[in-house]
């Protein structure tokens, strides 16, 4: 249980670092993420060996993407009103994800895994997880990539928006949900539950569009 202590103990360190520094390069799971992955280089452990440590933790994603769907329900009522618009920029936004990470293995020439793994990217690293064995991808490079997505909107997505003067709180929740997964539903949910709310639906909007893209890939092969 050493690694899920130390996996614990970095994301703690993390929060307690944003809430001092008020970064959005601080985010805690990028924070834990660095952490733990300079701690496994150092001491050489494979990284088997830390997915089996930290299994507990892992079970633990299913339950807290489940949680984020409260604030949908207690504010079922408004997300109801504006669906179109929820539909189109939540559907939108992942598709056009969807076409950049499939078109971004030509253009970088990388190989065939990372290729399989790139095309879940935009769901959520739960939903990437179930799919691999779809797509064929390495299961840990998938959540990888969909984790290391979710970081980066997370990270750049609020400025963008804010640059492109996107400021009703639906628009900007759907947006980084989309994009950017669980991470980036925390990030919303510190803009007001509203936002974080918009979020939940367009993550579990990016996880449908994906899969329903990999069952008509799949079924076209």
């Amino acid at each position: 249980m050493t690694w899920t202590a130390l996996t614990l103990v970095a994301f703690v360190l993390g929060v307690l670092l944003q809430a001092r520094v008020r970064s959005p390069l601080l985010n805690p799971t990028l924070v834990a993420t660095l952490a733990v992955v300079a701690a496994l280089l150092l001491t050489r452990v494979p990284y088997e060996t830390y997915a089996r440590d930290v299994r507990p933790l892992t079970f633990l994603l299913g339950p807290a993407v489940v949680a984020l769907a409260v604030p949908m329900y207690r504010l079922r009522a408004l997300l109801a009103w504006q669906w179109r618009a929820l539909l189109v920029g939540g559907l939108g936004g992942t598709l056009c994800g969807v076409a950049v990470d499939h078109a971004l293995p030509r253009v970088l020439g990388v190989g065939v895994d990372a290729a399989r793994a790139l095309g879940t990217a935009p769901a959520t690293s739960p939903v990437a997880l179930q799919l691999a064995q779809f797509t064929q991808a390495p299961p840990a490079l998938a959540a990888t990539l969909a984790v290391l997505s979710g970081l980066l909107g997370a990270l750049l997505l609020p400025g963008w928006l804010s640059l492109l003067g996107v400021r009703h709180p639906l628009a900007r929740g759907v947006a980084m949900g989309s994009v950017s997964h669980g991470v980036g539903t925390a990030r919303a949910r510190g803009e007001g539950e509203l936002a974080g709310a918009a979020s939940s639906l367009g993550m579990g909007l990016a996880a449908l569009a994906v899969t329903l893209v990999v069952a008509l890939l799949s079924a076209g092969r």
